[in-house]
């Protein structure tokens, strides 16, 4: 009798310790599973799956980003969204997937940070067109392309409007050597100067007729001569994007309406929006004539960009052999999400959402 039950006693303990050292062989894997890197991505995503979704302007706040931020004033996104300028950020694309958010930027620094390898998708257009122009003063007679040859062209370097002219050039069989590029000399002051014969910047930023440093001048557009690619653009990261699509589609449809709210009627959007962008109201209206045309050509949709604007921006890319398509434009450019919110909300797209500047 007392060796059965000693024996049991031995099977007694037994079970105690191998119930403890089950217990803590458990707890060593869970600590080493809290340990692992990955687990941190976890934690971020369940804080933009609950909180306020980002979107953020590559830029300064201004007539550029008038859709944007006729939204946010006017209460057009239904979801929480935080609108915030992010200007001189030399990593804009990256920050958008560090943040989970939402941006807009060039199609240029897009579809070159896309073939980088950074995971983000095109959702839309702010400018459907380039706003790069060519300035020239009114009393230079240079009036077109081919008079550019042989003279001095301020610019600055691997911008989108050095790579917009190049291919325009190229495209009009125009000798590049010919012309004399000067880096950094891209202001008016510049050319009103007489430092530079033209400069190349956007559309927007010349001096309107109510400035002291206004002069007339001549402008040429590279859509004139067959240049068409996405200006603007908004996208966002592959992340946001998997786990919030309704959320995406959320936010084209408050940027459709803000646009439409911005042109509809200058008296009503101005006085909203001036105050955000830091500009007066007479410079801040004359920015947004400026730009109506790249925001909504004749024909077009807000934010309705298509594929041949983009094969030619990846085609002028190349060619200025500022990077290597390693990604492929059916994986980088959604043209759905747009598509859907208009189709589920037909009136954005109806003639009366949309009237001339009144």
């Amino acid at each position: 009798m007392p060796r059965i039950q000693s024996r049991r006693r031995t099977r007694s303990r037994g079970k105690r310790y191998l119930a403890i050292g089950l217990a803590a062989v458990a707890l060593v894997g869970l600590a080493l599973l809290l340990l692992r890197p990955e687990a941190a991505p976890i934690r971020a995503q369940t804080s933009f799956r609950t909180g306020a979704i980002k979107l953020l302007l590559d830029g300064r706040y201004g007539a550029r980003f008038a859709g944007e931020l006729a939204a946010f004033k006017q209460g057009y996104f239904s979801s929480r969204v935080e609108v915030s300028a992010q200007p001189e950020d030399p990593d804009f694309v990256q920050t958008i997937t560090r943040q989970h958010a939402i941006g807009v930027t060039s199609g240029q620094n897009f579809l070159l940070a896309s073939w980088r390898g950074v995971p983000v998708t095109a959702i839309a257009a702010s400018f459907l067109d380039t706003s790069v122009a060519i300035f020239t003063l009114e009393s230079s007679g240079l009036r077109r392309p081919a008079d550019l040859v042989g003279k001095r062209v301020g610019y600055r370097r691997a911008s989108e409007g050095d790579v917009v002219f190049d291919a325009m050039m190229a495209q009009l069989g125009l000798p590049r050597s010919q012309i004399v590029k000067i880096p950094d000399r891209d202001s008016f002051e510049a050319l009103t100067a007489r430092e530079v014969d033209a400069i190349i910047t956007a559309i927007d930023e010349q001096p309107d007729p109510s400035s002291s440093t206004f002069v007339k001048l001549n402008v040429i557009k590279p859509q004139d001569y067959g240049i068409h690619v996405p200006g603007q653009v908004y996208f966002a990261s592959n992340d946001l994007i998997h786990d919030r699509p309704s959320l995406i589609a959320d936010v084209l449809q408050g940027i459709i309406r803000g646009w439409q709210f911005a042109y509809r009627d200058y008296a009503q959007s101005v006085p909203v929006l001036a105050g955000p962008a830091g500009l007066t109201t007479e410079r801040l209206r004359f920015e947004l004539q400026q730009q109506r045309p790249l925001v909504l050509p004749a024909g077009g949709r807000i934010g309705d960009y298509d594929e041949s604007r983009w094969r030619t921006l990846r085609d002028i890319l190349l060619f200025a052999k500022l990077g290597a398509e390693d990604v492929p434009l059916a994986q980088t450019v959604n043209y759905q999400f747009l598509r859907d919110v208009y189709r589920r909300s037909p009136d954005l797209a109806a003639p009366g959402a949309w009237s001339e500047e009144k």
